[in-house]
């Protein structure tokens, strides 16, 4: 079996949007001074799809979120040539090929995810190839189903947090994860606000349940430290992605400072990346996206590291591409889960996009034995909403 044709089009969504809240979520733009370059108008609104078909007429599925038409440029100028004509079972091979191929200029961001695309379509391939689903080809099923926490709780109005954290309590959810809507930026005022919202939320959901806490970038290592003890009384499960990605430094101190774990990772890349934030202690949860980090032959390599330091993977935003990794591993006791809801910040869009996402049924999701690859087809419902670029 050879790959025989590399396809990346760009899906830019042209539906219906709803407005994201001012302060629904903190961000690492808030620490810069600016007119509209903060969370409240953040947006990525497009998604590249990959499809690699073989000479046997099987087609494989993979997508990539980051900076989608310049992922679609590096797939297209650089990382098909690399992969048309080979064997897709040499999947080993391939991802050097093109990490070390695009080394130079990439190792990181939109190239790694650009990479992480061409590496899920793969392994779709080889799960098609020989009936089996991905998770089968990764260790198989190590769980009787995946236990998943309830991710969406953007910084509002409270009383309307309380009501979300309500509904999806009633639907048997054990675990939640909010945004923080306040930082540096917004002084002791931000402070205030940020543990009335934690505090709101966990009267709701009580002490038995699980509460994860979520900055994405927004602080800045003094800001952490002011105010994670005030947090600790609520036993979080987590703090995740306090400082930028870059700041490892600041991670492990704060790691170290803390009662509350601190996690991070999802802006994080291979298997190198992880190794540094480990040896540093700098992360008590590992948290990438299987689409961003290398994709699958990357993300398997990182979750046996992760075993033999004890650190659990909580992969990012769910996903199937992120749920056979979960599924095929005892370093990944659980998955982040969104339920398909209107278009907002973007990320809602893979599922406009893909069918065969599970459903969560009283908090957990299955993966069916008998569904080859990942498991995903494109859809056609809304393919009206979408401008595509080939």
């Amino acid at each position: 079996m050879k790959i025989k044709a590399v396809r990346a089009r760009v899906f830019e969504w042209k539906g219906k949007t709803v407005p994201p809240q001012g302060n629904f979520c903190s961000n690492a733009m808030d620490l810069v001074y600016s007119k509209n370059e903060t969370m409240s108008t953040f947006r990525f609104h497009s998604w590249t799809v990959v499809e690699i078909e073989t000479d046997h007429g099987i087609v494989g599925l993979g997508n990539v979120a980051l900076a989608p038409k310049i992922a679609k440029a590096i797939i297209d100028e650089y990382l098909a040539a690399m992969v048309i004509g080979e064997d897709p079972w040499d999947y080993e091979y391939l991802w050097q090929k093109m990490y070390r191929g695009t080394h130079a200029w990439g190792r990181k961001g939109v190239t790694m995810a650009a990479i992480s695309a061409i590496d899920l379509a793969i392994w779709d391939i080889l799960g098609k190839s020989v009936n089996k689903p991905v998770f089968k080809l990764l260790g198989g099923r190590t769980k009787e189903k995946i236990p998943c926490y309830y991710s969406k709780l953007y910084r509002t109005d409270l009383n309307e947090m309380q009501k979300e954290a309500q509904t999806f309590l009633d639907q048997g959810f054990k675990a939640f994860k909010m945004r923080f809507g306040y930082g540096p930026a917004h002084l002791q005022h931000g402070v205030v606000e940020n543990l009335k919202s934690v505090a709101a939320v966990r009267e709701v959901i009580g002490d038995d349940t699980d509460l994860m806490l979520e900055c994405y970038m927004g602080w800045n290592l003094e800001y952490a430290k002011r105010i994670l003890p005030k947090l600790e009384k609520y036993a979080p499960r987590w703090l995740e992605e306090p400082v930028i990605a870059d700041d490892i430094d600041g991670y492990a101190e704060l790691n170290q400072l803390t009662s509350i774990p601190i996690s991070g990772g999802e802006h994080e890349f291979s298997l190198y990346g992880f190794k540094q934030l480990l040896d540093r202690k700098a992360v008590s949860v590992v948290q990438y996206d299987t689409n961003r980090v290398g994709g699958i032959t990357a993300a398997h390599k990182i979750n046996a590291l992760c075993e033999a330091y004890s650190v659990p993977v909580i992969p990012h935003a769910g996903q199937m591409h992120n749920y056979h990794l979960t599924m095929s591993t005892l370093a990944s006791p659980m998955s982040e889960y969104f339920p398909m809801f209107d278009v907002e910040v973007g990320n809602e869009l893979f599922y406009y996009i893909f069918d065969g996402e599970p459903v969560a049924k009283d908090g957990f999701i299955q993966l069916d034995d008998n569904t080859p690859g990942l498991g995903l087809t494109l859809k056609t419902e809304f393919l009206k909403d979408f401008n595509i670029i080939e």
